[in-house]
């Protein structure tokens, strides 16, 4: 039987250039959320890593690296589901942007490589290229917990709501995203955007962001949020340090999908190019 609530912590941290400080600090805000009663925690996109083209490389492990292990080690410790953010990960001579996640046991139950790499240039604002260094998965990624199915997808995925749709109707009741949007499109884009994802879907929708650091490589917007299947915040911070928690009520989900019946209501008929 599955439970029908459960919380969630969001982890929303500074990251150095310094991984073992990294992961030192990821590990004890972990511990931290567990202790106060999350049953599933989630880390920042690039937690260990700065978001910068430069580190990718640098920084990049395998699947059977450190981060994994500890990652590993410490959900099993905690009894939680870890979402351990994203890392950058070694493969052969191919570098992912990936989320590894892990059961309360410690095992991998699923990971994500960013399926839609961050290439833009706005005038004025923001000009990066991921695919720099960076190569692109090929997988949507919905894992099975206790509680309910878990969509997990990466930042520029979110822009994609075929996507997110996709987890939906795989049976995704929770979607957790690990992103890092910047200061330009940050301030327009990232609470209407994860809004609409929550209420497009019926599901519940967590976006955690490193927190912003003004004096490193990439300023990420912040603003962690959890929102639930009727588009209302559950749980917002702002740019600082932090941890947010929220409860995932599925007993309220299925009653919105009951009375406002999106899902089943779709014509896939009609929706052809």
């Amino acid at each position: 039987m599955k439970n029908d609530l459960l919380r969630l912590a969001l982890i929303q941290m500074k990251v150095s250039a310094d991984k073992e400080e990294n992961l030192k600090a990821a590990e004890d805000k972990i511990k931290m959320a567990a202790a106060a009663g999350a049953k599933i925690v989630a880390l920042p996109e690039m937690f260990s890593c700065p978001y910068s083209n430069a580190c990718f490389r640098d920084y990049a492990e395998g699947e059977d690296g450190e981060t994994v292990k500890r990652l590993s080690a410490i959900a099993r410790a905690q009894k939680i589901y870890l979402v351990g953010g994203t890392i950058p990960e070694l493969d052969g001579d191919r570098v992912y942007n990936t989320s590894f996640i892990f059961g309360k046991n410690g095992e991998l139950i699923g990971k994500h490589r960013k399926v839609h790499l961050f290439d833009i240039d706005i005038e004025g604002g923001i000009s990066f290229r991921e695919s720099d260094t960076l190569t692109a998965g090929e997988e949507i990624t919905v894992v099975e917990t206790e509680f309910c199915k878990v969509g997990v997808a990466i930042c520029y995925d979110v822009r994609f709501p075929e996507m997110m749709r996709i987890m939906a109707l795989r049976g995704a009741k929770l979607i957790i995203l690990p992103a890092a949007f910047n200061m330009t499109t940050g301030p327009v884009h990232w609470d209407l955007t994860m809004r609409a994802r929550a209420l497009d879907n019926q599901v519940y929708f967590a976006a955690v962001s490193p927190a912003r650091d003004m004096e490193g490589p990439y300023q990420a917007y912040g603003n962690s949020l959890i929102v639930n299947p009727w588009g209302d915040f559950v749980a917002h911070t702002d740019e600082s340090e932090g941890i947010i928690f929220g409860n995932i009520d599925l007993k309220k989900l299925e009653k919105i999908r009951n009375e406002l019946p999106l899902l089943k209501h779709r014509r896939e008929e009609i929706y052809k190019l």
